[in-house]
């Protein structure tokens, strides 16, 4: 089967845009995160946005899989939801933490966002195993910025 490009563009458009507007509503409050107390291993300002950039675009190519594999059926209605979900729920975490400053709250959520991105994967991965391998990179990363949170948190009350 050949790929329609212009859904994958598509599918991979929406997860940069989502990120890409929460990173400007959000940039006043990404300047005080950089003045904050950080826990160990925290990488410099410039990782976040490449990172994110390069999940964003796996989120995509995924959705891409799912929504293609699972086109014209009902199959996929769960996986695309959850797909949604977490988007929203990566989206508002943004607010809470830089906007908001409400730590421990954005911890709390974040927690539940890699909830719904396991939960996600697993979805995936009975429709495209591939479309879920895509997002193990993501899951990591979410762990890894759970512990940052944790840590502002502890650090930063």
């Amino acid at each position: 089967m050949r790929p329609n490009i212009k859904k994958l563009l598509v599918c991979i458009a929406i997860p940069l845009l989502v990120g890409g507007i929460a990173g400007l509503l959000t940039r006043t409050g990404t300047q005080a995160y950089a003045t904050m107390a950080k826990p160990p291993l925290s990488p410099p300002a410039i990782v976040f946005p490449i990172v994110w950039t390069l999940l964003y675009i796996l989120m995509g190519i995924s959705s891409y899989l799912i929504w293609t594999k699972t086109e014209g059926s009902s199959a996929g209605s769960k996986a695309k939801n959850l797909y949604f979900y977490q988007l929203v729920a990566n989206f508002l975490w943004s607010f809470f933490f830089f906007n908001f400053q409400w730590y421990f709250f954005s911890f709390l959520w974040i927690l539940l966002l890699w909830g719904l991105v396991f939960a996600m994967i697993k979805a995936f991965s009975e429709i495209s195993k591939l479309a879920a391998f895509l997002n193990i990179p993501y899951l990591i990363w979410l762990t890894f910025a759970a512990y940052l949170n944790f840590g502002a948190w502890l650090l930063n009350r």
